[in-house]
């Protein structure tokens, strides 16, 4: 199905916890957190997407709790967001640009997750999304904040299903290795930046009516 070898689905899977961990760990600071709620809400983000996904997929414990490497990745994230070396200072450029590049990743490596354990492509793809933008709404939820899920600048889980659309795709074809799955994994990171910059929207869930929301009418008392 794919040649990607499982260490290198493990290194992918680690940088997109450190991706997803710094956005969280940026979203603490602005929020004014210590430094232990910055290690967590960057652990919760980092980290829930993927347990989401192994607990859906019931292959006993989740790799966040089976395997300890998994927790350095939001240490990392905190401690580097602390010394500033990522510059808190433009946090909200930088938490969503950080968490776009957690969300390319895990999008592919979710999918993939999905296809060894035996699922076809449309189960597949659906858990992809659900790990790529899982650890998001949580984080987001947590600090109070608007789930960029949900935030209506800029597509995010559209961006997600395309790309593990394609990762099952390329997956089923043969086709899938490491350049295909970068290429997918860069695509999905520029689509979800280039909505941000142009503020593409995706159609609301009801279409207001011609004159905005007053031409409702007020309601009856």
């Amino acid at each position: 199905m794919t040649d990607l070898l499982p260490g290198i689905q493990t290194g992918l899977d680690l940088v997109g916890v450190f991706f997803f961990a710094v956005s969280g760990c940026l979203l603490a600071a602005r929020r004014r957190f210590d430094i232990v709620g910055s290690l967590l809400l960057g652990s919760l983000v980092g980290l829930g997407g993927g347990i989401v996904r192994d607990l859906i997929l019931d292959r006993g414990i989740p790799n966040a709790f089976a395997q300890p490497v998994y927790m350095l990745p939001p240490i990392l994230a905190a401690g580097l967001v602390y010394f500033h070396v990522v510059r808190v200072e433009r946090h909200r450029r930088s938490l969503l640009a950080f968490d776009a590049a957690g969300l390319a990743l895990f999008c592919v490596t979710g999918t993939l997750k999905a296809l060894e354990a035996g699922m076809g492509p449309a189960p597949a793809t659906l858990l992809g999304v659900t790990t790529a933008v899982g650890g998001g709404v949580l984080r987001d939820v947590v600090a109070n904040e608007v789930p960029q899920l949900f935030n209506p600048r800029g597509v995010y889980a559209v961006p997600a299903l395309l790309g593990a659309g394609a990762t099952a795709l390329l997956a089923q074809a043969g086709w899938l290795g490491i350049p295909s799955g970068a290429a997918v994994a860069v695509a999905v990171f520029a689509l979800r930046m280039l909505s941000l910059r142009f503020g593409w929207r995706v159609p609301l869930a009801a279409r207001l009516p011609r004159g905005g929301p007053s031409a409702t009418g007020t309601r009856r008392r």
